[in-house]
């Protein structure tokens, strides 16, 4: 996407790689929407702390950061010993895989990385393979998101008020975004619209960093409290709801998703409001046959009982708001049943959750595993 930093507007990418200094360059979400910059992330154990704290956060960006972080793993081994190489890639995958568990993105992605890596004869060889794959899925990753936009763009019709919930843009991926990409497809035809972002607490990146992205592309829009959203749809005032997915079930058509997803869900069934999923293929989990069984991620209090904000030397500081003798929890996701999903916009088309599994061939689940 287009980016406005100083006055000037260039081409981002959420995650690239320096193969100079091995090194995944990050945008740094944490101090979005008050300052643009993009750190350098030099070995894989930064790389998977950095995916933790949410310097990187999303689906897509967190599969592609994973994946470029077992590559750049690999490519620091120094070595001649394939045993201890070995060794070496399983460590490296492990410590990223528990950087973020309830996403599936990161570990599909680095099992690509993996199975292209199996082609090489020789270390070296296989250290150039994972860049290349961890390259590919980048790549991927973008052309994933436009054809989203392709599907779902025409969902997003003239006069609409959209409801969005946290961040499923371009930041969440390498570029375009999921939930996002059919308001870039509508905008682009010169549709006019309106979007609520939901402020997502506890991290609020709907306030942060949906409604930045949106400011960046000139949509019009409103950031609500979470709780405000029941309301506008009782009065009429929300037309359509699309997020975005951190793990979709491909056997039941559950979506697990940020916190605050499945209340947003129940409201849109009660006003018969349509709800959509929109999602690139390495979100969608094959294995699982529950939503109970996807593991959710319970984050630090401190993000619920305060707020990190800019004071007026605009250097960030954390304020805590809370009663100081109280504790808090913090589940960071909940999972949404398919019957309360309209569709789920993937590249391929839009189906309905339990459509996932009867077409798992065409959507990428390997026949050999039939």
């Amino acid at each position: 996407m287009k980016v406005s930093v100083n006055g000037l507007r260039r081409n981002y990418r959420t995650v690239a790689f320096d193969r100079r200094r091995n090194s995944i360059l990050l945008i740094d979400q944490r101090l979005l929407p008050h300052q643009f910059k993009v750190v350098s992330i030099r070995t894989y154990q930064e790389t998977a702390q950095a995916i933790q704290a949410m310097i990187v956060r999303g689906a897509g960006a967190i599969g592609a950061t994973a994946a470029y972080g077992l590559a750049q793993g690999t490519r620091a081994f120094r070595g001649t010993a394939c045993r201890l190489f070995l060794h070496h890639v399983e460590r490296v995958y492990q410590i990223l895989k528990a950087s973020r568990p309830t996403a599936v993105d990161l570990v599909n992605a680095m099992n690509q990385v993996r199975t292209a890596m199996c082609r090489g004869k020789t270390i070296a060889e296989q250290q150039t393979l994972a860049l290349a794959a961890a390259e590919k899925f980048a790549d991927e990753n973008v052309e994933h998101c436009r054809a989203i936009g392709e599907h779902g763009g025409p969902l997003v019709r003239d006069g609409m008020r959209v409801l969005t919930h946290c961040n499923a843009g371009w930041l969440a991926f390498v570029d375009i975004g999921s939930a996002s990409a059919p308001l870039y497809a509508a905008q682009a035809k010169a549709r006019k619209f309106h979007v609520f972002c939901d402020e997502t607490r506890p991290r609020s990146q709907g306030a942060t960093l949906t409604a930045w992205e949106l400011a960046q592309q000139k949509i019009p829009h409103h950031i609500i409290a979470d709780s405000a959203a029941g309301h506008l749809m009782q009065r009429g005032e929300i037309d359509l709801v699309l997020v975005g997915s951190d793990r979709t079930l491909g056997r039941t058509g559950e979506v697990a998703n940020k916190i605050g997803t499945y209340t947003k869900a129940v409201l849109a069934k009660r006003h018969g409001i349509p709800f959509y999923v929109a999602i690139p293929l390495s979100t969608i989990d094959w294995e699982l046959k529950s939503g109970f069984e996807i593991p959710i991620e319970e984050r630090h209090e401190s993000e619920v009982l305060g707020g990190w904000g800019v004071n007026k030397q605009g250097r960030r500081q954390y304020l805590r708001v809370a009663n100081p003798d109280s504790h808090a929890r913090n589940p960071g996701f909940d999972v949404t049943p398919p019957d309360l999903i309209t569709g789920i916009i993937t590249p391929l088309g839009i189906f309905r959750p339990k459509e996932l599994w009867a077409r798992r061939h065409k959507l990428g689940y390997p026949l050999a595993n039939d």
